[in-house]
């Protein structure tokens, strides 16, 4: 193994925060500039990024202070949430929510990527602020961390490391096919049949998710109960939870501390609206969620494909003038062609096998981020060298 010295991340590369154009001024937006915000980056899971949910334009680039970064540079967020970690897989610009790193030829960019994800904990421990925590540039700069002196080590640690990502990533395009083949069979099935116009609610059971523990009681916080919130539905199955309750947290919600069960369907109501997952673990949910049961469980996949085609509805179907909500009766009400019982069930044995293979999918992916991350700290520490990994294979 060769020798680790402690740096600066200063010493690794450029640190370059972002800007904003003037959202007053909608010239700024619409244009052919890639620029990334921190929402673009919750509930990413990929390690490259090439555009964000907005673009900017040339004069919106020029009239703020967000800077060109090029390509494998480094995007992390510096507040709201700190610690969000991609790399720029083209010339992009960053909001002011970011401190990213341009790495200088002593730094593998990939090996960097990992080391931030490593290093997410200290660096968000050094925030400061007292409405959210913010990491400034002089901070981000003189943060110490230990890196191989030799930019090979570096790289083949990185090497590593994105073999188990390469494989996750193809999963997760795999996943997207089996997706897509499904809606394509269900539209298919929809225009084929003859269907009796009915509404969801009769043949669906609608939950509302309540259990929204108080933030000043710590013990409610960290236990065993998956706490499902909208930030964790991720238009697939859904197995965990960022945060987690502990039962004296679940059980102040009194009446409403209701579990959803697995083979149901979770969507979110507020927020990003109309968001889907499919629930595959017993978990509750906060008030931004609805869980929809079908009454038979068979139906599971043709809800679930209902549901993904009137999607691109549901944001003008919400309602409220503060903050608009897809509420239950919304949902209750929607309009269902409904074929005969036998050959929707027909259908649903279809597409059995497309959603089994995504869900195992699912789970092997589970297993690798479990494999990825138990190897991540001991990699970039220097406990485990690829000396060691090689001599046992």
């Amino acid at each position: 193994m060769g020798k680790w010295l402690q740096r600066k991340l200063g010493d690794l590369g450029e640190i370059v925060g972002g800007g904003t154009p003037s959202t007053k001024n909608e010239s700024y937006y619409g244009g052919n500039i890639s620029w990334i915000t921190p929402k673009d980056l919750s509930n990413y899971s990929k390690r490259y990024i090439e555009r964000g949910e907005r673009n900017i334009t040339e004069s919106g680039y020029s009239n703020s202070s967000a800077k060109m970064l090029p390509k494998n540079s480094i995007l992390f967020t510096s507040r709201a949430p700190i610690g969000y970690v991609a790399i720029a897989s083209n010339e992009i610009c960053t909001n002011q929510g970011f401190k990213s790193i341009i790495p200088n030829d002593k730094t593998d960019y990939l090996f960097l990527y990992y080391l931030l994800k490593h290093n997410k904990d200290k660096i968000e421990s050094m925030g400061s602020g007292t409405t959210f925590k913010e990491i400034s540039g002089s901070t981000m700069k003189n943060i110490e961390v230990y890196v191989p002196e030799n930019l090979e080590e570096q790289r083949n640690i990185s090497l590593i490391l994105s073999s188990i990502d390469n494989k996750i990533e193809l999963n997760n395009q795999i996943n997207d096919y089996l997706e897509q083949i499904a809606q394509v069979m269900f539209i298919d099935f929809m225009t084929n049949h003859t269907g009796i116009s009915t509404k969801l609610k009769t043949f669906c059971n609608f939950q509302e998710g309540y259990v929204n523990p108080s933030q000043n009681h710590p013990e409610y916080f960290d236990g065993k109960v998956k706490w499902l919130r909208a930030v964790d539905i991720n238009e697939s199955f859904i197995f965990n939870t960022s945060r987690t309750l502990t039962d004296t947290g679940f059980e102040s919600a009194g009446k409403s501390a209701l579990l959803f069960k697995p083979d149901t369907i979770a969507i979110s109501k507020s927020g990003t609206i109309g968001r889907l997952g499919i629930v595959a673990d017993y978990m509750c949910g906060n008030r931004a969620i609805i869980n929809i049961v079908p009454h038979e469980a068979k139906l599971l996949h043709f809800v679930y494909l209902y549901l993904k085609s009137k999607q691109s509805e549901f944001e003008d179907l919400a309602v409220g003038s503060v903050q608009k909500n897809l509420y239950v009766p919304i949902l209750q009400d929607l309009d269902v062609s409904l074929p005969p019982m036998n050959e929707i069930l027909d259908f649903c044995e279809s597409v059995t096998s497309l959603f089994s293979q995504w869900k195992n999918n699912v789970i092997e992916n589970q297993n690798l981020v479990t494999a990825r991350d138990t190897l991540l700290p001991k990699l970039m520490s220097g406990e485990l060298s690829v000396e060691n990994l090689q001599d046992a294979k």
